[in-house]
């Protein structure tokens, strides 16, 4: 029913859901609230269990990515959504790798065909995401695509 409300918006959805939870708890309920339910079955409609995982350690990487922390996603983690990379979710997501083939430094993998974007397994697992990265994380002559100006 959210989702009606917000026109198929799925971004207008959560922004106004999350409003209101801030509105409805003061911060310091809010710590306890995820506390809960850290350990809520929860499962995407599409992609299962394997989309779950990428949806909570994408949104933890954006929030330390973007406060500029460093903080690292555990190789097993990071394998199962890299596994997942689904050319069929690009578009959902807003990623365009077409003419770029992700090659992972610190792990085993790449993805794709043409020019090599090289970085980190958890940065290129952004790059799939539709995220974009601060400079200085990927490296190849695509560069320019992924990157925040």
């Amino acid at each position: 029913m959210e989702l009606v409300r917000a026109r198929g918006s799925l971004n207008r959805m959560t922004d106004r859901l999350a409003r209101r939870d801030a509105a409805a708890h003061p911060a310091r309920d809010l710590a306890g609230f995820l506390r809960t339910h850290a350990h809520h079955p929860w499962k995407p409609p599409v992609g299962g269990l394997a989309a779950a995982l990428g949806h909570d350690v994408v949104h933890g990487l954006d929030v330390t990515v973007a406060l500029g922390l460093d903080r690292r996603v555990p190789d097993d983690r990071l394998r199962i959504l890299l596994d997942a990379v689904d050319p069929r979710a690009f578009r959902f997501f807003g990623a365009d790798l077409t003419g770029v083939r992700l090659c992972a430094d610190d792990l085993d993998w790449s993805f794709g065909t043409g020019a090599p974007l090289h970085g980190s397994a958890q940065d290129l697992s952004l790059v799939a995401y539709g995220r974009r990265l601060p400079g200085g994380r990927l490296r190849g002559e695509e560069v320019h695509r992924f990157v925040t100006a």
